[in-house]
């Protein structure tokens, strides 16, 4: 599994690239009779969607989640929950004149080493545009937890 699956119980398994066809999560160990809707994975979703900083790519990706599998009329059925979110600013041309260059600061050589292959289009699995899966399937997580009165918040502060 190399690193794309996270988890014992509630076990998150992560898949596409940055500049494919979308990105995904499937996540395995939800409980069964939770409410659980697009719009409230959607919700984490855009607080950490690309292009609306100077920090950050200027990329306009949507991140309008889809859900596959693992919920009927609203509520997880306790199956694998299957998320995607497809790419609609893909441009995996843009990366063709340095195909055969290692970025600097980047996970390019690390990716080659590990896998022995490389995917140069925006760094495949290791662009930060993999996080939108974490999210989405941390706003399950989350979306089960408060059930169970536990509130979760947290912050970015600078002193």
């Amino acid at each position: 599994m190399r690193g794309n699956t996270f988890g014992k119980v509630f076990r998150i398994h992560t898949y596409g690239e940055s500049h494919g066809v979308g990105i995904g999560v499937v996540i395995d160990g939800c409980p069964s009779g939770y409410p659980l809707e697009a719009n409230m994975i959607q919700i984490e979703l855009d607080r950490r969607r690309p292009g609306q900083s100077t920090l950050t790519t200027d990329r306009q990706e949507t991140d309008a989640v889809q859900i596959i599998s693992g919920i009927y009329n609203g509520m997880t059925t306790g199956t694998p929950i299957h998320l995607f979110i497809p790419n609609k600013d893909a441009r995996p041309a843009d990366y063709q004149p340095i195909a055969s260059l290692y970025r600097p600061s980047h996970g390019d050589f690390t990716w080659d080493q590990k896998f022995g292959i490389r995917d140069p289009r925006g760094g495949g699995r290791s662009s930060a545009r993999e996080t939108a899966a974490r999210v989405a399937a941390g706003s399950v997580a989350r979306s089960i937890l408060s059930h169970a009165g536990v509130d979760i918040q947290s912050w970015v502060s600078q002193f």
